[in-house]
């Protein structure tokens, strides 16, 4: 390394120990290299291993100023025992250098090439495999052998995140605390960092949260390869769950006795994608608990025996956008069919304007039929405004909010038509108020 330092320079510094790569250090010296081999000093066995290099370095005009404004503006991600320590992913990493490299003290990055080995930069492929078309596959097919399958590896792209909750005021966060109990996994690395966390982290202080606590599962398939880990974040900082509260044998599940403590008496929000395949376990423990969710699931849901009492019930509605990309662990793209669900209010959904909501004999006779029962069935998201009777809708009328237009579902079961004797596509019945 290179001599970088004078006794007129100050500097600020990123670095980070070989074996604790969920955090970082963020630090001011007026030399590097002395600073360096102090952290260096003296080890020996393993902790010879755990050696100590810069991720980043420049040169700043007042070192303990832009400290106290990088303190200011990511105090939720300091550790709350350090004054050094900041959580450490890269997303987090390129937000940290972003804001030095921007403030008006810093003078010019300084590049030290660390004594390591090159790392391949991994790509995002969007199509490695045939398409679902030419597999014979639908989204829903995708989800439900994931449900069969117990393939819980279906993980939720940060734009997704952004683009629905972007439709809630901000003021539904203002001074809670959010629960993201199948979300732990914020690792060294992009590629295994939750959107969900990564979300709260980035946008703590715009929302105004006042704590945002994340766990999961630990046990069978492992999340991330993150292990048992849980992590708390406040407006002073952050704790990793495991120091201060795990007790013997905690799994880092939902349905732990811990997490579910940590719903009952701390919660405000759960928002999180739980495990596919047992989503209906999870669906039962959140909306038990009372608490407010934004979470995602399975677009049939809303005609799934186990989840249309919820929707009866007012307990659930569609939030506002549905998904149709995930990304497996590989970072591949993996279409499946996805939908938001909560019971936050909905104001204004954009996508009422997708209900024709006519007269009976305004909608076409194509988008008609009656089936062995004499019941009517409609198409094309097409509602009659002047039908008595219960009727036959597909869920994507359901998910365009006709449940908030006066209408309700009178049977707690899908209905199952028969036409000609020959069995149709679920739909659910539903009836004018």
């Amino acid at each position: 390394m290179e001599k970088t330092d004078s006794k007129d320079k100050q500097y600020i510094y990123i670095g980070q120990y070989a074996l604790e790569k969920a955090f970082c250090k963020i630090g001011i010296t007026v030399n590097l290299d002395d600073r360096l081999q102090s952290y260096n000093a003296q080890k020996t066995g393993k902790a010879k291993s755990n050696q100590f290099s810069y991720l980043f370095t420049c040169e700043v005009s007042d070192s303990a100023q832009l400290e106290k404004d990088i303190k200011e503006k990511f105090l939720n991600l300091r550790e709350e025992k350090s004054r050094e320590i900041y959580f450490y992913n890269s997303a987090l990493f390129e937000d940290y250098t972003k804001f030095i490299k921007s403030h008006k003290l810093f003078i010019e990055q300084i590049i030290i090439k660390p004594e390591e080995k090159p790392t391949v930069k991994e790509v995002i492929v969007k199509k490695t495999t045939p398409s679902l078309k030419e597999r014979g596959l639908t989204r829903r097919d995708v989800m439900q052998k994931a449900k069969k399958t117990k393939n819980d590896e279906f993980y939720t792209r940060y734009e997704d995140i952004e683009k629905e909750l972007s439709m809630y005021d901000k003021s539904i966060w203002k001074d809670k605390v959010v629960f993201c109990n199948c979300d732990d996994a914020v690792g060294d690395e992009e590629r295994n960092t939750s959107a969900f966390a990564l979300y709260f982290l980035r946008n703590f202080k715009e929302l105004e949260l006042e704590k945002l606590i994340c766990s999961h599962y630990g046990g069978g398939i492992d999340l991330f390869n993150q292990g048992v880990k849980g992590y708390i974040f406040t407006r002073d900082g952050f704790s990793e769950i495991g120091k201060k509260y795990y007790p013997r044998g905690y799994t880092g599940s939902f349905d732990d006795p811990l997490s579910l403590k940590i719903l009952r008496e701390e919660a405000d929000i759960v928002c999180t994608n739980p495990p596919f395949s047992i989503a209906k376990d999870f669906w039962k423990i959140v909306i038990e608990s009372g608490k407010k969710f934004l979470i995602i699931s399975n677009i049939a849901n809303v005609k799934n025996d186990a989840y249309i009492p919820y929707f009866i019930n007012n307990q659930v509605w569609a939030g506002y956008n549905s998904i149709d990309w995930f990304l497996n662990p590989k970072k591949e793209f993996t279409p499946a069919s996805g939908h938001w669900y909560t019971n936050i209010p909905i104001k204004d959904r954009p996508k009422y304007k997708n209900l024709k909501i006519v007269k009976l004999k305004e909608i076409p006779d194509e988008y008609i039929k009656y089936d062995d029962a004499k019941t009517l069935i409609v198409g094309n998201s097409y509602i009659p405004s002047d039908y008595k009777k219960p009727f036959a809708i597909s869920v994507r009328q359901i998910l365009n909010g006709v449940l908030e237009k006066g209408y309700k579902i009178v049977q707690e079961k899908q209905y199952r038509p028969y036409i000609n004797g020959k069995e149709e596509y679920a739909k659910v019945l539903i009836q004018k108020i």
